[in-house]
């Protein structure tokens, strides 16, 4: 090897790095300290241009230090600092573009349009927007709504963008998440999703007391996850969804008056997380039941298992679980305990049974014959005999091949495996 040549590559060797593996490099960065190195030389404005991903967050700019007086010129500082970092591009592509900005008047989002509508001209795959507008209206530019090559859109959050355009086309859109963002009137369920003909993941999450900023409704052909978190008990109307091709969801929510629409045919795998809210004395779930009834495996936390006690004390008939095979289970207390059994006898196919958050107090319940063959019990936290009692409960543990039992109090797992056997301790 040429000496020379050693030496040179000894002393810069990231500058002897093609182009296209230092753009790589540079977009692993944060932005501001990627853009930075277009100031070393000529060659490396050539290699800015090459970053494919681009992250602006005005927080990074705003420091606790400093005056409230001083921040309009640090502001100004910011939207200068993005102006000139998009500029430096020249209209290269981009893969994604995420942007943190608080929107405090009408020239904050003018530029905000503006960056965005750069990226989209310059076919961005990925956009995360983070957008704080003080006055709680922030209207996107249309052209984000209209976009050929976007796969990935997220949108947050506290705001409401008002009325969409009712020409909403993201043909190539797998991926979307909206946090606490409002829209006018059913413009989500109306007319963004019916424009993503392709969507794939759908996340939509409420942290706000404000009733107009929910969804009521979901409705798509093409989704085939859900992910749904509200967190407001001032919600007492109801939830209605539609997605014949859903194969995952995880829902969070104060149990509702009613679930008039439930359509999830082709739902594998649910994780139910509902709570009790007093405001709402009578919620009616049937409907959500009988939709998740289809299930290979359905997570129930100690709030759903005591919402769904509550009910089935009121009258609710539980649906046959006629393809459940694995069933997550978390007790919580005694009406969890009255439950299990009935839930079990409508699951004629459960193999595994995972039981969580057990203190020991199980109430004179008997579960009978199991069926399942894998029995998990997580997080114990009684004493050994109480431990003797729940083994009693199942009448027929001599049937299942393998028990896994986490002992909370020790921190320590202890694991068996039972051959037409009784389980010992």
């Amino acid at each position: 090897m040429d000496s020379n040549k050693l030496g040179t590559g000894s002393r810069d060797a990231i500058s002897c790095l093609p182009q296209e593996v230092l753009g790589e490099i540079l977009s692993l960065l944060p932005t501001k300290l990627a853009a930075s190195t277009s100031l070393l030389s000529k060659k490396w404005r050539h290699v800015f241009r090459l970053v494919h991903t681009l992250d602006f967050d005005d927080i990074d700019f705003l420091q606790p230090e400093v005056g409230k007086e001083e921040w309009p010129v640090i502001r100004e500082s910011f939207r200068h600092f993005v102006d000139r970092t998009l500029a430096l591009q020249r209209g290269s592509s981009i893969n994604k573009f995420s942007l943190t900005y608080q929107v405090t008047n009408n020239s904050d989002a003018v530029y905000m349009r503006r960056w965005i509508c750069n990226v989209v001209e310059r076919c961005v795959l990925e956009v995360d927007l983070n957008v704080d507008d003080v006055h709680g209206k922030c209207l996107l530019p249309c052209h984000l709504f209209r976009s050929k090559t976007l796969v990935k859109l997220s949108l947050g959050t506290n705001t409401n963008i008002g009325k969409l355009p009712p020409d909403v086309s993201l043909p190539a859109l797998k991926s979307l998440s909206i946090d606490t963002i409002g829209f006018d009137d059913k413009d989500l369920c109306d007319v963004l999703l019916p424009g993503c003909p392709m969507l794939e993941e759908l996340t939509v999450r409420h942290e706000n007391d404000l009733n107009e900023l929910y969804t009521y409704s979901i409705s798509s052909q093409s989704i085939k996850k859900l992910k749904v978190y509200y967190d407001s008990k001032y919600r007492n109307d109801y939830m209605s969804s539609d997605a014949p091709s859903l194969v995952s969801l995880d829902y969070t929510d104060y149990a509702l008056y009613k679930y008039p629409l439930v359509n999830f045919e082709s739902l594998l795998e649910a994780k139910l997380n509902l709570y009790y809210s007093e405001k709402i004395k009578r919620p009616d779930i049937t409907g959500l039941i009988i939709g998740i009834s289809n299930v290979q495996t359905l997570h129930l936390c100690g709030g759903s298992v005591d919402v769904i006690s509550r009910c089935v004390k009121r009258g609710l008939v539980l649906p046959v679980f006629k393809n459940l095979v694995k069933l997550s289970f978390a007790t919580g207390n005694k009406k969890g305990w009255k439950l299990l059994p009935y839930l079990l006898k409508q699951s004629p196919k459960v193999e595994t049974l995972i039981i969580k958050g057990n203190d020991g107090d199980t109430c004179d319940v008997t579960i009978g014959l199991l069926q399942a063959k894998v029995l998990d019990v997580l997080g114990y936290k009684g004493t050994a005999k109480k431990f003797e009692h729940l083994k009693s409960l199942f009448g027929g543990i001599e049937c299942i091949e393998k028990m896994r039992v986490e002992f909370q109090q020790y921190m320590w797992w202890w694991m068996m495996t039972l051959l037409l056997k009784p389980v010992g301790i």
